[in-house]
């Protein structure tokens, strides 16, 4: 039986120069009292487009680390509750956005009553469109990403405007772009090529790829718009791409190349985004026999094996030419700790380690090695 599972998502609204306009509808989606959530680097853009419009905001909540740790849930928390907070609105990539999720679940265990969510993407990766957040437990021997997945967190509203995205730091907005196209691939694991995620996430990473393949080397974004190499309507359709790659994620269940992402970051502190440069191309040929012919959606001249190759390829020589990391060695990762990486993975994620099939564990160790 074939389904398809849809989230509370109320609106999405895109566009240039959409963003004052947004925020001063926002009470019209249920976003009253709102606390806002972003980090420092992202304050001016709040100031300039966002707070104007938002007429009974309750203030700013800005210490919100990579990774979400749990600390910072609690301190998100507990500046919701003293300042009666009504809703949330989030400004920012996937760990504010991930940040505002648990905050709200936290607040309907406490309350009773989860607070609604707008969404201000500044990264690639989709978060704004899921229920699925991670939240990394500290106060054990040892850190772990936990993740959770509530449909009351997913965000009632979200904006899409290239001005979110014009600053973001150059590695963190494209290595963003390699983990959206991950959420298109590994959302075929438990779906089949008609189903209507299936047919968007191929139509997201061409449209990923289109762009990626034609972007300058170093230059930082707005550097690379003034020189007339990319324009604003590139990076509207890398947003788009990014909604597309992740249109039905209720729908979906996310593989291997996701959860060494959890353990690398959550527990070893790498960027989220960039674990996905190092993951995703070895763990598609890895994986290659456990998705049998789904990966001909993306690479229709291509059957079963040779269709993951070269889909994997693509993406390998987009993360090249990008000037991404490519390997675990470059992050200055610990050989070392390949061993602890394997075990967390098998202990925590028995069922994504089985799509390497046969002799999974000795077939993990080996793909550790080759991401090293």
């Amino acid at each position: 039986m074939n389904q398809l599972k849809c989230l509370p998502q109320e609106e999405i609204v895109w566009g240039h120069d959409i963003l004052k306009t947004v925020a001063a509808s926002m009470g019209d989606h249920g976003i009253s009292r709102p606390m806002t959530f972003t980090v420092e680097f992202l304050e001016g853009l709040n100031r300039e487009y966002l707070q104007p419009g938002i007429r009974d905001g309750v203030g700013t909540f800005t210490n919100l680390p990579p990774h979400v740790p749990d600390f910072a849930v609690r301190d998100g928390l507990r500046a919701c509750i003293e300042s009666n907070a009504g809703s949330i609105v989030a400004l920012g990539g996937g760990s504010v956005l991930d940040a505002a999720k648990a905050v709200s679940y936290e607040h309907f265990k406490q309350t009773g009553r989860y607070l609604p969510i707008a969404a201000f993407p500044t990264t690639l990766s989709g978060s704004e469109f899921s229920h699925y957040f991670g939240v990394t437990e500290t106060d054990g021997p040892q850190k772990f990403k936990r993740s959770y997945a509530v449909r009351e967190t997913t965000p009632t509203l979200v904006a899409i405007d290239p001005r979110l995205i014009v600053d973001t730091p150059r590695a963190l907005l494209l290595s963003s772009a390699i983990k959206g196209i991950d959420h298109a691939v590994e959302g075929m694991r438990r779906v089949d090529v008609d189903h209507p995620h299936a047919i968007l996430a191929a139509r997201g990473v061409e449209r990923f790829l289109a762009v990626l393949e034609k972007w300058p080397r170093n230059l930082e974004t707005r550097e690379a718009i003034e020189r007339g190499l990319v324009s604003a309507d590139d990076l509207l359709q890398l947003q788009l791409a990014a909604w597309q790659c992740y249109f039905y994620p209720a729908s979906v269940i996310y593989g291997l190349s996701h959860r060494i992402g959890h353990i690398l970051g959550g527990t070893f502190g790498l960027p989220h985004s960039v674990t996905s440069c190092v993951t995703l191309a070895p763990v598609i040929r890895a994986c290659a026999g456990a998705y049998g012919q789904k990966f001909k959606i993306f690479s229709p001249d291509h059957d079963g094996q040779t269709a993951a190759i070269s889909l994997a390829n693509r993406i390998a020589t987009v993360v090249e030419a990008l000037n991404l990391p490519s390997r675990l060695s470059t992050l200055d990762f610990d050989r070392a700790k390949l061993p602890e990486v394997a075990a967390l993975l098998m202990q925590n994620y028995p069922s994504e380690v089985g799509d390497l099939g046969d002799d999974a564990g000795r077939k993990l160790e080996a793909l550790l090695e080759r991401l090293w």
